[in-house]
């Protein structure tokens, strides 16, 4: 399978990392090898494995050849690729795709890599990392564009304008987009999911972590966790401590769980403003918008935006009422789905089971009293639903 075929299918995809070191945190696991790593990505979900063959990630071709040996997964060689020459010989070491980085390459030359790399067999991950260079980018007409989220000349991290830039690279021209960098929890890799990224690449959260392919596995696992109805900062930290990937934040009058502001939610999760009828700006990465219905405090259908544009459905039960087919309507829905409800410990996993929802959502049943949560509730939602 191509390295771009592999990218294609539905869902959010992985570019799995093999790399020794980085110049921005040093050493991260010296002693790894690849016969190991490698096929336990390959098993745990990996769509395609990137293999650094730089000496300053402590990597070289060998790797790559080991690599190809290990695996039938798509290979992308890491590195920085200048010359025709270059993408020959990564070719002959096993690689499918290489790297090529609009920093370190004008566009002639880049434009010249691609050609090659098309007569070789291989395709090109073109890497921007800023407004210019996805222009760049988008002119050259790469068929895969990647955002970095880090500078390479600095090391300076910016996921926000990551996530901006693959918002925009996904609204302009037919080609794959991934996120790279700065992507070490289930919530990130959903941040850039759902401003468009086809996958995520991920390196040093990987190769950092006691288990690499346990953490790949983590990543790619479905559905995420959303902890509603928060009005205090303490509430908020013990979803987050449980694991929660979301944390949402109810702006609707009449509602026993009406916040007062979006709290502090660290950037290694999701937050969500809860409204009825008419969204405002609230601050929250994420807005979950309910129909408004006469009569009651809310509709029972809600869209989930980012950025005012809808990135998911939400399937909800009426306003305290009960719908016997309930689950069966959510497994109907072929969107991106939300699915909650009067969900809580006891029923979560059998509503997973049948439903196979992107997220869960849960508010009522994990508290002790309206607007406050019970913790050990919440954790075990969370354990349940994960």
């Amino acid at each position: 399978m191509r390295f771009a075929e592999a990218l294609s299918r539905p869902g959010l995809a992985a570019i799995a990392e093999f790399k020794r070191r980085s110049p921005s945190v040093g050493d991260i696991r010296s002693d790894a090898r690849v016969e190991e790593v490698v096929p336990a990505y390959a098993a745990s979900g990996a769509a395609a494995i990137s293999v650094l063959v730089d000496e300053r990630f402590g990597g070289s071709l060998d790797d790559l050849r080991a690599a190809r040996a290990a695996t039938d997964v798509p290979l992308l060689a890491k590195g920085f690729f200048e010359e025709e020459a270059q993408l020959a010989e990564l070719r002959r070491a096993g690689a499918d795709a290489a790297l090529l980085i609009l920093r370190n390459l004008d566009d002639a030359t880049c434009a010249r890599l691609m050609r090659t790399a098309e007569e070789l067999g291989l395709d090109t991950l073109v890497e921007a990392h800023d407004d210019d260079e996805l222009e760049r980018a988008i002119e050259l007409r790469a068929p895969i564009v990647g955002l970095n989220a880090r500078d390479l000349s600095t090391f300076h991290v910016d996921r926000t304008g990551q996530l901006n830039l693959v918002a925009r690279a996904a609204r302009r021209g037919d080609h794959l987009v991934i996120a790279e960098s700065a992507i070490a929890t289930r919530a990130q890799g959903a941040a850039a999911e759902l401003a468009g990224a086809d996958a995520i690449l991920v390196g040093t959260a990987l190769m950092q972590a006691p288990d690499p392919a346990a953490k790949l596995r983590e990543l790619l696992s479905r559905p995420l966790v959303k902890v509603c109805g928060m009005t205090n900062q303490e509430d908020v930290d013990a979803a987050l401590a449980a694991g929660a990937d979301l944390v949402g934040f109810v702006f609707v009058e009449g509602s026993p769980r009406r916040a007062e502001a979006v709290l502090d939610v660290p950037d290694t999760a999701l937050s969500v403003a809860v409204f009825v009828g008419e969204p405002e700006d609230a601050g929250a990465d994420l807005v979950q918008l309910y129909e408004a219905e006469p009569g009651t405090v809310r509709g029972r259908n809600a869209t989930l935006l980012r950025e005012g544009e809808r990135v998911a459905t939400v399937v909800d039960l009426p306003w305290e009422r009960e719908d016997p087919a309930h689950l069966e309507r959510a497994a109907a829905v072929e969107d991106r789905l939300v699915l909650a409800g009067r969900l809580g410990p006891d029923n979560v996993a059998e509503a997973v089971a049948r439903v196979r929802p992107w997220a869960v959502d849960a508010a009522s049943r994990l508290e002790r009293e309206p607007g406050r949560k019970d913790h050990e509730l919440v954790r075990a939602f969370v354990e349940a639903a994960r």
